[in-house]
């Protein structure tokens, strides 16, 4: 059974990355041909510097998930199934980020130059992730240590037999 798990992922990251090829093929290829081809600019310089430095992270992490999701086989026998390529976290993220160059290529292929100033969207993601992240494991901290903050009591959070009690006016619940 858990080879017909692992056949059934390698089919799946094949097919992820045949799609992830074929599409930024064609986005690049499409970004070229409208550059070079139909809004000619005497300047090539200032088309090709800003493509290769802003489509170079879209190369990496395509080549990085190539890497970590291809399957491998030996005389026809499946050796490794590769990871996940529909996991959360780092994989989602590289996703992103490859999705978004895509998208950004193509508006600068249609528009011009300028539309790369829609990959700083990118940094900017990456940085609201972080901060997130961060947040959400300080809180866990928090709640791991047994900080009063964590439990609710200081905002006013109580249990409905607490609040039935204090509104028949009866036992006041007191705080520690």
């Amino acid at each position: 059974m858990a080879q017909k798990a692992a056949k059934q992922q390698a089919s799946r990251n094949s097919a992820i990355l045949k799609r992830a090829h074929l599409v930024s093929l064609g986005v690049n290829t499409f970004f070229i041909i409208l550059r070079f081809a139909i809004f000619r600019n005497p300047s090539a310089r200032a088309i090709w510097l800003p493509y290769l430095l802003l489509s170079s992270p879209a190369f990496a992490v395509e080549i990085w998930l190539e890497r970590i999701g291809r399957p491998t086989t030996s005389n026809g026998e499946l050796k490794r199934s590769g990871e996940d390529l529909e996991a959360k976290g780092l994989t989602e993220y590289m996703w992103d980020v490859l999705y978004w160059t895509w998208g950004c290529t193509v508006i600068a292929g249609i528009f011009g130059n300028k539309a790369w100033w829609l990959w700083i969207i990118v940094p900017l993601y990456s940085v609201w992730l972080l901060w997130t992240t961060l947040g959400r494991m300080r809180q866990g901290m928090a709640a791991m240590a047994g900080e009063s903050n964590a439990t609710g009591k200081e905002n006013g959070v109580t249990s409905n037999r607490q609040r039935k009690i204090e509104k028949r006016g009866g036992q006041k619940v007191q705080y520690r």
